[in-house]
């Protein structure tokens, strides 16, 4: 007959220990593993705890201001005009892409030419349709000129952190100094080129959703104009690089397409900011404002003079320039 074995609490203890090691075990073999993933941002932000501890600070007050923001959008009838200025920025960049089709291979001085166009829409935008309306919007609601142009100001600085820490913690590439940002070894060649481009396309759709943000058409249509106008030679450019970095014409394409996505989520986070305080209007402005001057200067003036045609790049900036200043004009 057989008999039951006795119970044998010692036997039980050891068990129990033994599957608790097991478990803090993996648990350490987990966050060895994460420390080791997060390591390359922990780094840079040693490396730069100025820019990292104002980034932070920066996404803070971002963060407040979206969350006070959501509680207006349901009273507020104009996201859906920032959605659509945004998605106008996303068919411009695809519009542009698609005619890599067609075209297959331009010249780089023309790439130079059509880069430097879009800097000088980006650089007039800047100024006539963010800091000039931001000015205006500063003094009304402060009732001095001088406060108001302190709040755009800070606006700028806060825009020049925000895309200065983007670049610093995002891993992405630049052609004139290659591989930059944390953990960019664990990215191909396409992946960082796709990830700046991304950086880049965040204050385009930001500023659009802030020139909304108070319903003025004047400025979210003058900076959807200028910004869809200048992304057309742009998502062409995207696309010809991508292609002659191995892809195939259709994904290099799509990709440089997928880019242009970045707009209307862009232009709804910048809409819902600008909503949040009285004081986040203005200063928006000037942070969108801010954010596109840096990457002008930080990304795209750089790239078209470092093969050499500085004179066409700066003839292209020109005529940028000109173009935005009358569709502000106009559209005024």
């Amino acid at each position: 007959m057989k008999h039951d074995m006795a119970w044998d609490p010692v036997a039980d203890l050891f068990e129990s220990f033994e599957y608790s090691r097991r478990f803090l075990t993996a648990a350490a073999c987990s966050l060895r593993q994460g420390f080791t993933t997060l390591s390359p941002w922990l780094l840079e932000a040693r490396a730069h705890p100025f820019v990292f501890a104002s980034f932070s600070l920066v996404a803070v007050l971002l963060a407040f201001s979206f969350v006070a923001g959501l509680g207006q959008l349901a009273a507020s009838g104009h996201w859906q005009q920032a959605l659509t200025g945004g998605t106008a920025g996303f068919v411009s960049t695809a519009f542009g892409a698609s005619l890599a089709l067609g075209l297959k291979k331009i010249s780089e001085k023309s790439q130079d030419l059509m880069l430097g166009f879009a800097a000088g829409m980006m650089l007039a935008a800047s100024a006539f349709a963010l800091i000039v309306p931001g000015l205006e919007e500063g003094k009304a609601l402060t009732g001095s000129g001088l406060l108001g142009a302190g709040l755009v100001t800070a606006g700028l600085g806060l825009g020049v952190i925000l895309m200065l820490g983007l670049d610093r913690l995002t891993p992405h590439s630049h052609e004139q100094v290659g591989a930059c940002g944390p953990g960019c070894e664990r990215l191909g060649r396409v992946g960082l080129f796709v990830l700046a481009i991304a950086i880049h396309n965040i204050p385009e759709g930001m500023a659009i959703g802030v020139g909304f943000g108070q319903g003025d058409l004047a400025v979210g249509l003058s900076l959807t104009s200028a910004i869809s106008v200048q992304n057309i030679p742009e998502g062409l450019v995207v696309a010809l690089v991508l292609r002659s970095a191995g892809l195939s014409m259709t994904w290099a394409v799509l990709i440089a397409m997928a880019t242009g996505l970045m707009e209307p989520l862009g232009a709804v986070v910048g809409f819902v900011v600008a909503n949040g305080y009285a004081w986040a209007y203005p200063v928006g402005l000037g942070l969108a404002a801010g954010a596109m001057l840096f990457v002008v200067s930080h990304e795209v003036i750089p790239e078209t003079h470092r093969r050499g045609h500085q004179t066409t790049a700066t003839m292209g900036l020109m005529a940028g320039f000109a173009t935005m200043m009358i569709l502000d004009v106009a559209l005024a």
